[in-house]
């Protein structure tokens, strides 16, 4: 379907997802009106030197004005102060939904504070780098990956049909899930991968002197992606482990318990042990390639480009 889907969107937050999803939408046209609605008055200032959007506020409710969907793209911690905020604001009708990395925080924090006649499709573009800011968005950011909605039981179809919708149109493939079962997947496939890149990375910063320079010196490949890892935005991630701990230490004891096992298997030559772990580890990899999840950009400080 071609031309707008929404009258008015406000955008709450303007750091990598909001500005790459204003970039797509004005890119392809899908709404008359974007809204931009940030905390500082200097990233608000950005957004407008950048073009991002047609009106610019620091005030949510004026935001939300007339929205039809209202979109949070704000740390999760700032959640229910946002809703408080603005529940009152919205009118008939809005949907409001966010792009948080953790589901059942983010039902929790803003369900009470959405009013009847209104409708609650949390959602997760699965997608980003390790930038952060108005600056670090780009349009392609969301192309060939995946986006999953997690509505809580009840929720309008037509609700869920415009999220999906907007998604769908720049880029995404969109799946529903159970946001319970969202978080212990999302806490193994990225929660759990973050922590251990900011742990190896402190262990690094933690070196004295001439080793740590060497350190960073002859970094490997496999130390410079965990050194990207660990560049994320540290609000966001420590928000997320804040608000997904019950799943992050369920999947952090699972890891240490492996990571014992092949402690033992190299303290004891073991080394057939692991070999067959490697080589199920390789199979992953392969599964990842061919769920076209492998990659398709190279992340420069100026935004991406297709590798």
């Amino acid at each position: 379907m071609d031309g707008p889907l929404l009258t008015r969107v406000a955008l709450i937050g303007i750091g990598l997802i909001g500005s790459s999803l204003a970039r797509a939408m004005r890119q392809d046209g899908l709404a008359e009106h974007i809204a931009i609605c940030t905390r500082r008055d200097s990233t608000l200032a950005e957004a407008r030197d950048l073009g991002l959007g047609d009106s610019y506020t620091t005030d949510p409710r004026e935001a939300v004005h007339g929205a039809n969907l209202v979109m949070i793209c704000a740390p999760l911690g700032a959640y229910a102060a946002i809703a408080e905020r603005i529940g009152d604001a919205l009118m008939p009708g809005c949907v409001v939904s966010d792009v948080g990395s953790t589901k059942t925080s983010v039902i929790r924090d803003l369900s009470p504070y959405v009013p009847d006649g209104c409708h609650l499709v949390p959602g997760h573009p699965v997608a980003g780098t390790e930038h952060s800011g108005p600056a670090a968005g780009f349009a392609e950011l969301f192309r060939d990956r995946w986006c999953i909605l997690t509505p809580p039981p009840g929720t309008a179809p037509e609700a869920v049909g415009l999220v999906r919708e907007l998604w769908q149109r720049v880029g995404m493939s969109v799946e529903t899930m159970d946001p319970e079962h969202h978080d212990k997947v999302l806490g193994i496939t990225s929660h759990l991968p973050h922590l251990i890149a900011y742990t190896i990375v402190g262990t690094a910063c933690a070196l004295q002197g001439d080793i740590q320079k060497e350190v960073v010196k002859y970094s490997a490949g496999g130390f410079r992606d965990f050194t990207r890892i660990a560049a994320s935005d540290p609000v966001m991630w420590r928000d997320i482990f804040l608000n997904n701990k019950e799943a992050v230490l369920e999947m952090l004891q699972r890891f240490t318990e492996d990571l014992t096992a092949l402690q033992r298997a190299i303290r004891w030559g073991e080394g057939d042990v692991l070999h067959q772990h490697f080589e199920k580890t390789r199979e992953i990899r392969r599964d990842v390639v061919e769920m076209h999840q492998a990659g398709k950009f190279i992340y420069t400080e100026n935004g991406a480009e297709r590798s």
